[in-house]
Parts: C-alpha cells; structure tokens; sequence
C-alpha cells in the first residue's frame, strides 16, 4: 500500500526538524513570537499606564513587519533546502534591526530595554562561527552607539504636567531660577550615566561575543571527540567479535582440513603410477598443509597478541617481505629503503599482519612491478606502496577502511580495515590517494619507539 501524500509531507516535514540549521531556526522563531507579544504589551502598558504620548504608528508597523516576516519564516521551514549560518545570521539581524527602530521613537539609548541588543548577540555565540559572532557584536554595537546620538527624547506623562499647570507663575519663575545648576549638574550625571550604559554595552558585547565562543567551540570539540571514541568502541567491539569468529574457525577447520589430508594420502598411494594425477595431489597436499600452517600461526599468535617487542625497521621489512613473497611467489615488487641507519619500531604479531594485507591489496590492484618505498626521521617510519592498477574511484575513496567494504569479487572488506585499526592502535595512519602519473598509492606511517642513535648510546 503505497502512502498518501499527507503521510509524505508528514515524513518529510520530521526529517527536516532533525536538521540543526532548521531546529535552530525553529527555536528562533518561536523567540520572535514571543517578542512580538511582549512589545505589544509594553506598548499597551505605556499607553494606557503611564500615558506617555509616543510616535504610535511607526512603532506598531515595525511589530507588524516583523511578525509578517517571522510568519513567511514560518513558510521557509517547510523548504527542504538546508538553513546556512548566514540565513541565521540575517534572521538575527532583523530582530536587531527592528529593536533599533523601536528604541529610536523611545528614549534611545536612554531606554533600559537597550540591554535586549545582547539576547541576538549571545544567541548568535553560542549558535554560530565565530566571524559571525563578531559581525553581530559590531552590529548591536553600531545601532547602540547611534541611538546615543539620533534618538527621540521620552516625553513627560500627564500627570507630571498636571502637576506642574497647578503650580503659579511666580514660584515657578523663582524655582526656575534656583534650580538651574542643579539641572545642569543632574544633565551632567545623566550623561555620564547614558555614556557608562554605553561603554559596559560594548564590554559586555566583547566578553560575551569571546567567552561564549570558547565555550561553544569547547562543546563542539567535546561532541566531536565523543562520536570519534563511539566509532572507536564500535570498532573494537567488531575486531573483537572478528578475533572470537576466527579463533573458532581455526579450531573447527583443524578437524575437515586432517580429513583432507588422509584422504589425499590415500590417493597418493593409490595412484602412484599416474604422474599427472601424482603431481595435482602433491600440490593440493601442500595447500592443506599451509592451511594447517595459517591455521597454528592464527593460534599462537592469539596466545601472544598482547606481546610487542622493538625490531629494526630493515629487519622487519626484509621478514615481511619473505614471507609475503612466499605467499604470492607471482608478485613482483622493487624495495627502496632509506640510507638513513634504521630506527627500532613497536612490532606485535598484527602489525606483520597488517603490512601482508596492504601488499595484498597492491598485489590485487596491479599485477605489475610495485614500488615499495620506506623513509624516516627521528619520529615516523613512512611507508608508500605504489601500484599500478586502475587508481581509486570516488567510491572506494571514501569508503576504502570500512569493515566489509570491498571492490573484490572474492573479498570480504576486512583486511584494510582490520590493518587501519591495527596501524591506529599503534600510533599510526593508513592513507590511500591516486597518483598523478597513474595508479594508487598507500602510505602507513608509524611512530619511532627509539632512534638508532639513542639505541646506539644505550
């Protein structure tokens, strides 16, 4: 039964409010709603309260321009096309804008709301990059200084005036008098108390705009940190799941793999006058005996894979390289090592292990010569395999490490993998990129455990 289009757009509309540009657009808007009824309410509560005489229509039309334009924001959230920070940025900008219109036509700067300029601002730190952030600290910094300056003066409610027409003319005129300095001295105060509101504004803006970026970028680092120890328990919990499968594979295959081999002693003998057949069974004898070998080197190997010892990176190249040569006596390869004295490396039974897979994985890309190239310094053995093969697609590229991610018809996604958590494990890398000449190139890179020239002192 095929959905109807409600169910549809209901689908949609959930994925989209899973999107952090759109959840925090969200959470803005609903801001704004509540804005707008409150500054309607204080208008109401100056008017009827206070019975001040404000600039009433420019005032209300820049609440209704900004609830029409939260309203088409509304609308914008039902777009799948994915909210940026600059979207962001510029919703914020209009709430500062408005809020600038409105404290134009009451009071300026000597209106106490003047401290809402720093809602947007530590919204914007703690939502936003940081370039933005200083943007809209300079931007409610700019609006805030101006309305020191361009601003409509607060009038007198009524009852002040009634209470200054029932007073006469000549007490007035020796009152006026009198108080003179003390109105100028009581200016002076003001000012001073306008241009303080001021300048803990723009202190106020730098801490803020500062502090809270830390601490957003320290939330961020955190989060980022914890979803890469959650992929690294993950796959853990996968090699170790792997291990226990393989340990138990090896004991079970002991027993078909001894059948095998009784059954091609019989026919060996059996069959002795037949040469051909003679030679077919000789080497099928000798591949149940190498898995007889694979199979005793998995176990021993699980009893010391805790293990580690310091090797010489020429021995420990030269080792490997026999031995895989064993394995695939058809690869050919060039060696290329430093002419640096070599280094002791960290080497356990999974780092061998790891460096057959990767000569592997060369040795299936291309059939032809692979150029093998070892380098170091004081603090990283660097190893490039370079095949010659068909290079990496965009696929492989962003996949290549991913446990059962294979471009192999008989492979199983397991041993770049399994060799990347092993080099990580030990401090190192594992990186694939094509090669502007051709084919693809694979590049460890591991950490010293001692120079040559400490292990010479020592």
């Amino acid at each position: 039964m095929r959905p109807d289009a409600f169910t549809i757009r209901r689908m949609i509309n959930s994925m989209l409010s899973t999107l952090p540009g759109h959840s925090q657009l969200r959470r803005l808007l609903n801001l704004r709603s509540l804005a707008v009824g409150a500054q309607l309410l204080t208008l109401l509560a100056v008017r009827v309260g206070l019975d001040m005489q404000l600039e009433w229509t420019p005032m209300l039309v820049t609440i209704a321009t900004l609830a029409t334009f939260n309203l088409f924001s509304l609308l914008r959230l039902k777009s799948d096309k994915p909210v940026s920070n600059l979207e962001l940025f510029v919703q914020s900008a209009v709430d500062v804008l408005a809020l600038s219109i409105l404290l134009y036509y009451a009071g300026g700067s000597t209106n106490p709301f003047v401290s809402l300029y720093l809602l947007p601002l530590v919204i914007v730190a703690a939502t936003l990059p940081p370039r933005l952030t200083w943007g809209m600290a300079a931007l409610t910094t700019a609006c805030y200084s101006l309305l020191m300056v361009y601003y409509l003066p607060l009038p007198h409610n009524h009852h002040d005036m009634a209470g200054m027409d029932m007073a006469g003319h000549d007490m007035a005129s020796m009152d006026m008098a009198m108080s003179m300095p003390m109105e100028m001295e009581m200016e002076s105060a003001f000012n001073t108390h306008v241009l303080g509101m001021w300048l803990g504004f723009v202190i106020s803006a730098v801490v803020v705009a500062y502090f809270v970026v830390k601490m957003a970028q320290a939330i961020r680092s955190r989060d980022e940190l914890l979803t890469q120890v959650r992929e690294e328990v993950l796959r853990n919990e996968r090699i170790v799941a792997l291990g226990t499968q393989a340990a138990g594979a090896a004991h079970e295959l002991g027993t078909p793999l001894s059948t095998m081999a009784v059954v091609i002693g019989e026919l060996q003998h059996d069959h002795a006058a037949d040469a051909e057949l003679r030679d077919s069974l000789t080497l099928l004898d000798e591949q149940v005996r190498n898995c007889r070998r694979i199979l005793d080197k998995i176990l021993l190997n699980a009893q010391d894979s805790g293990s580690s010892s310091l090797q010489a990176a020429d021995q420990l190249m030269a080792e490997v390289l026999d031995e895989w040569q064993l394995l695939r006596p058809s690869a050919q390869y060039h060696y290329a090592p430093s002419a640096m004295p070599p280094p002791l490396l960290t080497v356990d039974v999974t780092l061998r292990a790891a460096l057959l897979n990767l000569l592997n994985n060369a040795a299936d890309a291309s059939s032809q010569l692979i150029e093998i190239i070892a380098h170091w310094d004081d603090r990283t053995f660097t190893l490039q395999i370079h095949d010659r093969g068909a290079g990496l697609s965009e696929e492989v590229a962003l996949k290549a490490g991913s446990a059962f991610f294979t471009t192999k018809t008989e492979g199983r996604g397991l041993g770049l993998f399994l060799a990347n958590a092993t080099l990580e494990r030990l401090g190192g890398t594992v990186r694939l990129f094509n090669r502007a000449s051709g084919g693809a190139t694979t590049e460890l890179t591991l950490p010293i455990a001692r120079p040559v020239h400490a292990a010479t002192k020592t």
